[in-house]
């Protein structure tokens, strides 16, 4: 299966980390965060992270499983904003 770099912004409360899993509503692994922190100029939490291309278009809800807990995000443009 394919995999785009996407954007994303978490929705819960949680920062994404390099190598966290990221997984669709089942609970399914469908990639992985390259990149994430919390972004002062933001005010929240984004990150980057390869996924497969069915999950890769702008507004997709995906899953950032972090403290083995799946924390809700959603595929943002890369510009952040």
């Amino acid at each position: 299966m394919q995999r785009k770099l996407v954007g994303f912004e978490m929705i819960d409360k949680g920062i994404p980390r390099h190598d966290y899993e990221i997984k669709d509503f089942s609970g399914w692994i469908i990639g992985k965060v390259t990149s994430g922190t919390q972004s002062p100029s933001l005010g929240k939490a984004i990150g980057l992270g390869y996924v497969n291309t069915v999950f890769s278009r702008i507004d997709t809800l995906i899953f950032v499983k972090v403290r083995d807990k799946l924390l809700q995000a959603k595929v943002v443009k890369m510009h952040f904003s």
